[in-house]
Formats: C-alpha cells, structure tokens, sequence
C-alpha cells in the first residue's frame, strides 16, 4: 500500500511554522533517513535554511502586494506613483508668493510741484531680488506710470528755496520663491511621447517650452486637453480690479509635466506637423469613417472623445533643439519674514523710448530702487507626509476637474488666478423659476482696500470663461451681483471693580475686531449669541448688558435697504439675510462701538456709576 500524502499547508509563512511543517514532512517521509532533530546537527541546520529563505519571500510577497494598494503603501515613491493614477500633481519642491513693496526716487517736473511723469518707468517682470539665501522674482510688470496704483511722496527738496527736487514713489508686485534657469535639449527623430528630463530637485515649475524653430510648447493637465487659458493684459478701465483678460487658446504642442523627488519630466503627444493640419476641431466624420480601413461603417453610434484621436495627443519635437525655462528654488526654506526681502539684484527697467530722457537721470532712477515686503513671504517649506500625500490625492480625484454640485462651482470660482479678477465671495443658488438647469451665481470683489466690492465687467467675463472650462453641458450659469448690506455693532457691558474702563473697552473692541476680522459668506447670518458670548469670556467684563446691530448708511457705504428689525430672528439671537445678500463690517474700527454702563462692586454686589464709550 503507498503513502497517504498529506496536503501542503499553505497558511504556514513565518519561520517557526514553516520549519513546524519541515520537521513534520522529515518524519512522516523520511523516519529511517533523518532521526536526530537536535538543533546542533545539520539537518537542523538545512531545515533552518529553508524556514529562513520561506520566510523572507512571504515577507516581500506580503509587502509588495500592500505597495500595490494605495491605502495600504508605505514607501513614498510608490504613493506618489498610486498619487499620480488619481491624477494629483505631486511637486516636490514649493512655491511661496507673496507681495512687496518698491520704492524709486522720480525728479520733479519744471515748476516743482509734481514728480516728472516722463521717468515714471516700467519695471518688466524677471527682476529677481534676494532675503539672506532665497531668490524671490518678479512675475509680474510693475507699472510706476500708473497714478492709480501708487504712492507719491516728496523725497527731497532744494535747501535754499524748499521748493521740492526729488519725489518717492511707491508701487507694489508680486513675487515668486525662486529664479529662473534655463536648459537646452537636443532632440533626433520623430519619437512618439517623447520624453524630456531635468535633473534638478528644486524645480518648482516649467516657464516655457520653445524649440529652435520657435514654436512654443504649452503646459497641460493631460495630453487630451487641447485648450489653455492664456492671460491678456488689460487696457479696460477696471483694470485695477482685473489686470487681465482670460482668453481661450488653442494648444496643438502641449506637454506635461512629471515630477519624482529627485527630477522633472517634460512629456508630449505623438503627432507631427503634417498629420495635424487643423489644430482647432477634428471632423467627425474623418473619425466615424476611419475603421480598419473600411469606408463604411456598421455601428451607428458615436462616441465624440474618439475626436481626440486625430490630435494625436499634440505635436512632438523632432529633429530640434528644446529650450526649457524653469524656475528652480535656491533653498529648500522658501519662507521669508516680514521685511527680509531688501536687496534687487538685477532691476530690468523700461523707460519711453520715445522721449528724449536724460541718461544721468534714468540712471539715478535704476540705482535709486529698493524693496520691503511688509507681510511675511510664506509658503509649504517641505514635501508632504505619506498621510498627507494620501489625503491630497484623495481629495483632487473627488473633484474630477469638473462642476457638477454647487460646492464645485464655488471651488472652482474661487480657483480662478486673481490676475484675471480678484474673486471674494462666492455663492451658488439654483434657479427655481427655469425650467432648465440654471445656477445663479453671485459673486463679489474685492478692492485695494480689501472691502467687498460688486465685480466688474472684466471679472465677470473672466469668471465666465473660466467655469465653461467646468461645467458641465446642460448648465447654465448666470453671474450675478450680491447685495452688500454694511452693519454696526454697538454692546454694552458691566466691569469688575477697580476696572480701567478705557482698557477694557479696547480689549472689548480688540476681541470683536478679532472674531470678524474674515469676512461673512454670502446669505451667513449674523450670530448676536456669539458676541454676547465672546464679551463675557473678557477678562474684566461681568456681564453683557446689551447688543444692537444697525445698518451703516451714507457716503461711504452700501445704498442697499436692509430692515435690521424685520430680519431678526424671534428669539433675538441671529440677524438673519437672504440667499443673495452678504453682511459686512466695511469699518472695523469705527464701526463696532461700545461703551462701560458701570463697574460691579463684587462685595456688595452693587454697580457702580462709572461710565465709558469709544
């Protein structure tokens, strides 16, 4: 009679159950050859072995297939490659921006009493300026000619006749971390996707993308997508508000970007010139008839994505060279304090070519330049965690680069660059009075002084074409301006004994300045409970006696009619506005008031009669 074989337990991968199984296959098969189990011997060595080797491949198999997944992953490369199949753009090294603030010194004009417009120039973007070891460059124009968009002071004047020679002049940009590099690549034959890598760590952006025949190559999301955004500096008179125009564009050489944590990857399409002759719209029926070369066709459907595959993807250099530009950080701690950017290394001026200047002048304005920020230049100063690289990724797959909720149309709203319109707050209502999908959307500016403002023409058409980018096909969007209705605070309270009164009105008006300092959603209601609540957590305040909102009026202020009683809830606790009107405190510290009714004494539980208001 043979053996009973006995089946292989599968289950057994770590080392003291595998070498369990081995000792008990040795004596079932083997009893006469190998009897001595003593864990001197060498049997027991070999059976070691084995366990060992058993071991170390269950482990690699276990952890190779956890790396697969991507909640289960834990080394970064291959997270941010499970990152990458979601779609989320992983950037190793970041960015900060900020603003800051240049000052040039202008000579007057003839009589002395204004500066000489003639010299106000044009600082070009480019211009790169250093705090201690980080670069910051310029990336946009600066424009000193502008007299809506600077200040002016007098910065010297003639000591005999006080008449003033030389003005101050102040205008302000925005800058970037980082400078810019450049790098050259040689590219041979037609090479379908061809691939392009800069071995740089710090790489925070591609600038551009020409190749020798100077065809400009553009950045995309994906090698399908083949329209960009292109900004057109503004000449409207809302210009202020929104610097430039967002115009459609259609990208025929497109490329994306790649990034690892030691490199960049620049990759393009597959086409060529002469297979893309028409870089707007492929037509449909090139694409419907093109079916293993038959010129018929027996599925009756169409399927319009298929259009992408007469773009090939975009256009791929060949047989040129490729100039790539791009901006490269010069520290890993990109952050600047308050006041740490204060040397232009290379100021790039621009005067009027047209006008006769005088050299000496235009060159004392070049050497006259310097630069402050005032608010510190802040930014991510290290690559996310694992967690966090999960969360982000999990986050941008949820959104799918579209609109389809409400949430995402004030997303994405608020995505838009504020070089096309700075957009404060934003609001989605669905239009019950279509019969179609209509969303209205208000929407509200901001000024320079960082009030709400209704938001141009300009921004508007920017906001426009910026969400057909979004939305999806049967929605229809109307942009429309929020009511601003401006209030006041005004409370009063009880102090302690022996209280200053003056000090604990500021620390009163300093907490209420505090709690509103970010400004109310569009249809947020004022929560009156709140203010009571944060007054008595002030150290010196016993009690809260009183708090009234009243709408502001007059010059300065919205003209919109607001009934601050009407709207009340009937429990007194919240001032209630509707769906399309925003609350707003225009004047922190005018417009919230108060005043001490009395301090308590605690002894005899008796108020006192001192009083206060500011």
């Amino acid at each position: 009679m043979g053996r009973k074989d006995i089946p292989i337990r599968y289950t057994s991968r770590d080392f003291e159950s595998i070498r369990n199984d081995l000792v008990d296959h040795v004596k079932r098969y083997y009893p006469d050859s190998f009897k001595d189990f003593n864990e001197a011997t060498f049997g027991a060595m070999m059976l070691d072995a084995v366990a060992y080797i058993g071991d170390i491949l269950s482990f690699y198999t276990d952890y190779q297939a956890n790396e697969s997944f991507f909640e289960t992953a834990i080394e970064y490369d291959n997270v941010i490659k499970q990152a990458r199949q979601l779609g989320y753009k992983f950037n190793y090294s970041a960015s900060s921006t900020g603003k800051v603030d240049l000052f040039i010194t202008v000579p007057a004009n003839d009589n002395g009493i204004g500066i000489d417009e003639n010299y106000l120039p044009l600082l070009r973007k480019g211009t790169t300026m250093t705090a201690g070891a980080n670069t910051f460059t310029l990336v946009e124009d600066v424009d000193f000619s502008d007299t809506d968009a600077i200040d002016v002071a007098v910065a010297s004047v003639n000591s005999s006749t006080g008449v003033p020679e030389n003005y101050a002049v102040r205008a302000t940009g925005r800058v970037i971390s980082g400078e810019l590099n450049s790098v050259t690549s040689a590219v041979g034959d037609f090479k379908k996707f061809l691939k392009v890598e800069i071995a740089d760590r710090n790489v925070t952006e591609i600038v551009s993308v020409m190749d020798s025949e100077g065809h400009e190559y553009m950045e995309v999301e994906n090698l399908a997508q083949n329209v960009v955004y292109k900004a057109i500096k503004s000449q409207r008179s809302d210009k202020n508000l929104a610097p430039f125009l967002l115009k459609p564009h259609i990208a025929s050489r497109r490329y994306t970007v790649e990034r690892t944590r030691t490199s960049t990857i620049i990759q393009f399409g597959h086409g060529t010139d002469t297979e893309i002759k028409n870089p707007t719209v492929a037509d449909p029926s090139d694409v419907v008839l093109d079916v293993n070369g038959r010129d018929y066709v027996s599925d009756p459907s169409f399927d319009p994505a298929r259009l992408n595959k007469t773009d090939k993807f975009g256009i791929a250099p060949s047989n040129t060279t490729l100039s790539i530009s791009y901006r490269v950080n010069s520290s890993d701690d990109v952050n600047a304090s308050a006041g740490a950017i204060n040397q232009v290394d290379n100021p790039i001026f621009q005067f009027n070519e047209d006008l006769d200047l005088d050299g000496d002048k235009t060159t004392t304005i070049i050497n006259s330049i310097e630069v402050t920020n005032e608010d510190p230049i802040v930014g991510d100063v290290s690559a996310p965690t694992i967690e966090e690289l999960k969360i982000l990724a999990k986050n941008y797959f949820a959104t799918q680069n579209r609109a389809v909720t409400k949430q995402d149309y004030v997303s994405i709203a608020y995505a838009m660059p504020s070089k096309f319109g700075s957009i404060k707050r934003v609001s989605v209502i669905q239009d019950t009075d279509s019969f179609k999908r209509n969303l209205n959307l208000y929407v509200l500016a901001e000024d320079t002084a960082g009030a709400l403002t209704l938001a141009t023409d300009t921004i508007k058409e920017n906001l426009k074409t910026w969400l057909n980018n979004y939305k999806m096909v049967n929605d229809t969007i109307d942009l429309l301006d929020a009511n601003i209705v401006n209030i006041g605070i005004n409370f009063s309270v009880i102090g302690e004994r022996n209280v200053n009164v003056l000090d604990l009105l500021i620390e009163c008006k300093r907490r209420l300045s505090e709690l509103y300092t970010q400004k109310f959603n569009i249809g947020e209601p004022l929560n009156i409970a709140e203010i009571y609540q944060t007054l008595n957590r002030v150290e010196g305040v016993v009690d809260t006696t009183d708090v009234t909102v009243n709408q502001k009026t007059g010059t300065d202020y919205s003209n919109i009619f607001y009934d601050v009683e009407e709207n009340l809830s009937t429990d007194g606790r919240m001032l209630l506005v509707p769906n399309d009107t925003i609350l707003e405190i225009k004047f922190i510290n005018s417009d919230i008031t108060g005043q001490i009714i009395g301090t308590l004494n605690q002894d005899s539980s008796s108020s006192s009669t001192g009083t206060g208001a500011y």
